[in-house]
């Protein structure tokens, strides 16, 4: 996965133009329009908001507004309609993420199955082009995989399965999930914007070998990264880190079906604000823009905003990875030596916290790559921003025309030769 150059906004990452443009040149609307019919059918059979079996009676059509006991108000208003072929059940907020998730998931299944087709068939140019074209043979599985893992997400969510890997994921319980199913929802919707993101942004350097217009070398593939060994590596890391981030950022909103924000104590807001999202958007912007964040990061100044982010960041990260005095602990904002006590049956008055999930596969998980990989990447880009991210920025493929490029030009003049000296 690499970074868009900043020559291409963000207006226009975001916007996926990238992907907007190279699914208009490939006339693949109707591909989209397909693939997103498919999914959002499947996700309505497997939801349970379409059920195909006979029913007596005639067509009846419903509004419902609510419920006598007023409980999930996302829900409302929903449509019900009885058929003889059988029932749809349309929830308001299912739906509409629903229709956003399949749209989504048809833009990023039609890209992927079109990159991938034009790999196939030009395989002279790739033989041609072993650097530039095997780096994108090597990126396009890891962008395939990423929109999969919307898709599937967001497909299997409505499964008891699916439920059961999004509260493991978020550090909720399958009953609280059940019971709050706007949190699968947002979950699913941010899946699959992440990865559409990082898709656009593969296309904005990569898409010189397509034949697109691409803002990153227009037309060319100018500072495409080789597939080496350090590649690979940095790629990884920065894929675990958009996960870990992702998720680690969800968690928050799955901890609001239980603790409601308005009555939240400092402590607790201490741990949305700094251990959550302060981390988690940290490591979602080295994974998706490491040159900028690293850029920004950099700088000396000590009360610019980057002296203040990196203080900040190195605060959430050691509270987050080492742990908290044991008043804070107790309050709802633990670390990871906080809750590494409680399962050893330290008590609360000396710094224990009882983790989310019993001692097992899923607390080490979630220990390792939320608490620790974050946390301690964390403290580790605070106070060494250039050292620990260098690596990331310069295996990325993003800028290597940051660096002045010089030409040098004779011009004949006379007797006289005179040299030109210019920046790219």
């Amino acid at each position: 996965m690499s970074e868009a150059p900043p020559t291409a906004g963000a207006l226009a990452v975001f916007t996926l133009s990238e992907t907007r443009r190279f699914i208009r040149q490939s006339h693949a609307r109707m591909m989209v329009v397909f693939f997103a019919i498919v999914y959002a059918l499947g996700s309505m059979v497997l939801g349970g908001m379409l059920i195909l079996a006979r029913t007596p009676g005639s067509y009846t059509a419903e509004v419902i507004w609510g419920n006598a006991l007023g409980t999930g108000a996302w829900n409302y208003p929903g449509f019900l309609l009885l058929a003889p072929w059988g029932v749809v059940d349309l929830p308001f907020l299912a739906t509409w993420s629903m229709v956003v998730v399949s749209i989504g998931v048809g833009i990023g299944v039609s890209v992927a199955l079109l990159i991938t087709a034009r790999l196939i068939r030009d395989r002279r140019r790739a033989a041609a082009q072993p650097g530039s074209a095997g780096a994108i043979a090597g990126l396009t599985p890891a962008m395939i995989a990423l929109v999969t893992l919307g898709a599937c997400c967001s497909t299997t969510a409505a499964a008891t399965a699916g439920v059961g890997l999004v509260a493991q994921a978020s550090g909720s319980t399958l009953n609280n999930l059940l019971i709050n199913n706007w949190y699968l929802d947002v979950f699913q919707i941010v899946v699959i914007a992440v990865a559409l993101l990082a898709q656009e942004m593969i296309l904005e350097i990569y898409g010189g070998l397509f034949g697109l217009r691409g803002s990153a070398s227009g037309g060319t593939a100018v500072g495409t990264p080789r597939l080496d060994r350090r590649t690979l590596v940095a790629g990884a890391f920065r894929a675990v880190l958009l996960v870990a981030g992702v998720t680690w950022s969800l968690a928050m909103f799955a901890e609001w079906t239980t603790v409601a924000p308005q009555s939240a104590s400092a402590s607790v807001w201490f741990q949305w604000a700094f251990q959550h999202q302060l981390l988690a958007g940290l490591a979602i912007a080295v994974a998706m823009f490491p040159s900028a964040t690293t850029r920004f990061l950099s700088k000396a100044e000590t009360f610019s905003a980057s002296g203040l982010a990196r203080a900040a960041l190195l605060v959430a990260g050691l509270s987050l990875a080492v742990g908290v005095p044991p008043a804070v602990a107790a309050a709802g904002a633990p670390g990871f030596v906080n809750e590494l006590l409680g399962t050893l049956g330290v008590p609360s008055a000396w710094g224990g916290a009882t983790p989310v999930f019993a001692p097992g596969l899923t607390l080490y998980l979630r220990w390792t790559f939320q608490y620790l990989l974050l946390g301690g990447f964390a403290v580790g880009a605070a106070i060494f921003p250039s050292r620990i991210l260098g690596p990331l920025r310069t295996a990325s493929g993003s800028v290597l025309e940051e660096e002045p490029v010089r030409a040098t030009v004779s011009l004949p003049r006379g007797d006289a030769a005179a040299t030109v000296s210019g920046l790219r």
